[in-house]
């Protein structure tokens, strides 16, 4: 009696194991597409808005602050868009709850891929001449520039094309006082950047565009010396990053979970930071004669990934354990 219904049972069976197959398939194209657009749109709207910074440093005569070069923006939102995307990715895989290894191979290779992709373009793009972009000047006659905290202001009546012409200065508690023009005296002592911005932006805000900027450095470092050197140093990168998909899966609340892998991703950022600077010259002597000074920072973000990942592979064997004890 039960042999006509086995046949049905094993069909009904694969039929199931097709259908579920199917269904992980679709859930990994579509973290596909969305690891992608992230990452595309992170890179592009970064990419502006450095530009743009990077002009109005130099347009304000901030000390330091050369012509804005669109390739070093560039480069600086790709190492951006390498950690965003790669957290954006690894939240929709947590929450559509994409089978763990194949979302980690997926954002894997789709990161490494266009970043290796977009650096070289970017190794091609050659600065502008400072010719090409003229130095704008902000302002008219009657700018004022304030100076804070104390709240000193200068008025240039004549505008900031001509700051040793006649302007005034304002000091709070005192009265209003007219400076002539400079004449005899260097036009250098009196000269004045065409616009002053005072505000800073927070330092965790700083700190993280420098950490971006040292791997970005990283990045195109590795490019130049060849796609075995970019996969050795960005590679063992992102291995470690998506080590990480455990912390966007601690909690039942997905954005609580988001803002727990940004934290974690910040720290990984400063640990490349730290390891392209302070810790391999501090390593240096000890590997000295047994491995070379420039492997030590892949070879720390390997072994991150590495315990990350089983720690992720124990506590699902310990959970999947105790399920089947309570059943």
């Amino acid at each position: 009696m039960n042999r006509p219904g086995a046949p049905a049972g094993r069909g009904g069976l694969r039929l199931r194991l097709s259908h579920a197959s199917l269904i992980a398939v679709r859930k990994l194209a579509r973290l596909a597409l969305f690891f992608t657009l992230g990452f595309a749109a992170l890179f592009l709207a970064m990419a502006g808005m450095r530009f743009l910074a990077l002009r109005l440093d130099w347009a304000s005569g901030m000390r330091g602050a050369g012509p804005p070069d669109p390739a070093e923006a560039a480069r600086w939102a790709l190492a951006l868009a390498l950690y965003g995307g790669t957290l954006l990715g690894l939240a929709y895989a947590a929450i559509e709850r994409v089978f763990a290894p194949a979302a980690i191979l997926c954002v894997l290779a789709l990161s490494l891929a266009f970043s290796a992709g977009i650096g070289r373009g970017l190794e091609g793009w050659a600065a502008p001449p400072a010719a090409a972009w003229p130095a704008p000047e902000l302002g008219s006659p009657g700018l004022i520039l304030g100076a804070q905290p104390r709240g000193t202001a200068i008025v240039f009546l004549q505008g900031p094309g001509e700051p040793a012409r006649s302007r005034v200065l304002a000091v709070p508690g005192s009265p209003l006082v007219f400076q002539e023009e400079f004449a005899g005296l260097d036009r250098s002592l009196v000269a004045m950047p065409p616009a002053l911005f005072n505000s800073e932006p927070p330092w965790a805000l700083r700190s993280a565009a420098i950490d971006l900027r040292l791997s970005a450095e990283n990045m195109r470092r590795g490019l130049s010396e060849g796609l075995p050197s970019f996969l050795l140093h960005t590679g063992a990168l992102a291995f470690m990053l998506t080590s990480l998909l455990f912390v966007l899966r601690l909690s039942a609340w997905p954005l609580a979970n988001f803002f727990l892998g940004a934290l974690a991703f910040r720290g990984a950022l400063a640990l490349e930071a730290a390891m392209s600077n302070d810790l391999q010259g501090v390593f240096a002597p000890f590997l000295e004669g047994r491995m070379d000074p420039a492997l030590a920072a892949p070879a720390v973000f390997l072994a991150v990934g590495l315990l990350a990942h089983l720690y992720s592979l124990f506590s699902r064997l310990a959970r999947r354990q105790a399920r089947h004890a309570e059943a």
